[in-house]
C-alpha cells in the first residue's frame, strides 16, 4: 500500500496527507486549472492532469494501491440553500469515483465529502455499485479537531476495501489544539473596530464575544456558526471555508485571520505555497482535505493491509 492517486485534487491536502503517512502519489487530476498549478508547485514529483473526471479514460491511470477523491461537495452541503438544478451535475462528480474503480480495481479508495454526503438519495446506488465491483464499504464521520487539527471540521470518509470484511476505523481522540496556538499577534494589518462605515452587526457580534472572552477571540464576520459571540482563543476554530469568514479581535482592533493562520487551522505544513492573491488562497484552503486527518487514515490502511 504504497503508491496512490488522486482525484478532485484541489491544492493538495489528500496528496499532503498522503505523503506524510508514507504514501507516493503518482498522479493527481483537478479540472481547475489554478488548482492544478498550485498542486504541481508544491508537488512536482507528481503528474498532473486538468480535465473533467467525469470524462476521463481512467485506464490511462497508473497502477496504484490507493484511489484518494474528494469529488464536488456543494450539492450535498446543507450550506448551499435551496436545492437547484446546477447541484445535480455536481453531485454526479461522485460517479467518477465508480469509473476510477471499475478501470483499475485499487486495492483501496478513500472518498471524502461533507457528511451530507451519506444521505444523498443516490448514495444507495454508489454504494452498491463499488460492492459490485468487490468492495467492502466503512462510512465514517470524523472532526478533524479529534486528529490534531485547530479547526472543528466535521467530515465523512468512505473507505472502500477489497476485503470481506469492512475497514474499522479508529479514531483517535488527541487533545484538541487551540486556534489561539497560531495566532500571529504582531501582523501589521489591524484596523479600529469603531470607525466609520462599520456595520451594527459585525459591532453587536463584537460586542457579545467581549462579554464572553474578554479582549481576545475570533467570530464569524459572515453567517450564523458560532452564532452571535464568536468561539475563545483556547479551542479549535470553527469550520473554515471558501470565503474569508474568521474574524479576529484585540481589544480596540480586529483583522481577518491571515493566510498562514488558514493554513495552520487546515493543518497544512507552514511552507506550503499558495496563490499570491487572498481570495484564491482561501478558496483553495476551504476546499480542501485536512492532511493531518488523511495522514492517520491512511496509517491505519497500510497497517491493517
Amino acid at each position: 500500500m504504497t503508491t496512490a492517486i488522486d482525484l478532485f485534487a484541489g491544492g493538495g491536502g489528500f496528496t499532503e496527507g498522503a505523503q506524510a503517512a508514507g504514501v507516493k502519489v503518482l498522479w493527481a487530476a483537478n479540472h481547475w486549472p489554478m488548482a492544478v498549478a498550485v498542486h504541481a508547485h508544491n508537488h512536482p514529483g507528481v503528474a498532473h492532469a486538468c480535465q473533467d473526471l467525469q470524462q476521463a479514460n481512467f485506464f490511462d491511470c497508473p497502477d496504484h494501491d490507493i484511489t484518494l477523491a474528494s469529488p464536488a461537495c456543494q450539492g450535498h452541503s446543507l450550506a448551499r440553500g435551496k436545492d437547484q438544478p446546477h447541484h445535480d451535475a455536481v453531485r454526479s462528480t461522485a460517479w467518477a469515483v465508480v469509473s476510477a474503480a471499475e478501470a483499475k480495481r485499487a486495492p483501496v479508495l478513500v472518498v471524502e465529502n461533507v457528511p451530507e454526503f451519506l444521505t444523498w438519495e443516490l448514495y444507495p446506488v454508489w454504494r452498491l455499485a463499488l460492492e459490485r465491483l468487490g468492495y467492502a464499504i466503512s462510512e465514517n464521520v470524523v472532526d478533524s479537531a479529534n486528529y490534531g487539527v485547530p479547526q472543528h471540521r466535521v467530515r465523512a470518509f468512505v473507505v472502500a476495501t477489497r476485503s470481506k470484511a469492512p475497514f474499522q476505523l479508529r479514531n483517535p481522540r488527541r487533545a484538541h489544539d487551540p486556534i489561539g496556538n497560531h495566532i500571529e499577534w504582531d501582523f501589521p494589518k489591524w484596523s479600529p473596530i469603531n470607525k466609520p462605515g462599520r456595520s451594527q452587526a459585525t459591532l453587536d457580534r463584537i460586542a457579545s464575544g467581549r462579554a464572553a472572552y474578554g479582549d481576545r477571540f475570533v467570530a464569524p464576520y459572515y453567517g450564523s456558526g458560532s452564532g452571535q459571540t464568536g468561539r475563545s482563543l483556547d479551542r479549535p476554530i470553527g469550520t473554515v471555508t471558501t470565503r474569508d469568514r474568521w474574524l479576529l479581535v484585540d481589544g480596540d482592533n480586529m483583522r481577518m485571520l491571515n493566510v498562514a493562520e488558514y493554513k495552520a487551522a487546515m493543518g497544512f505544513r507552514s511552507s506550503f505555497q499558495l496563490p499570491v492573491a487572498r481570495k484564491w488562497a482561501i478558496h483553495l484552503l476551504g476546499n480542501a482535505v485536512c492532511p493531518p486527518v488523511v495522514t492517520e487514515i491512511l496509517r491505519q490502511v497500510r497497517a491493517a493491509a
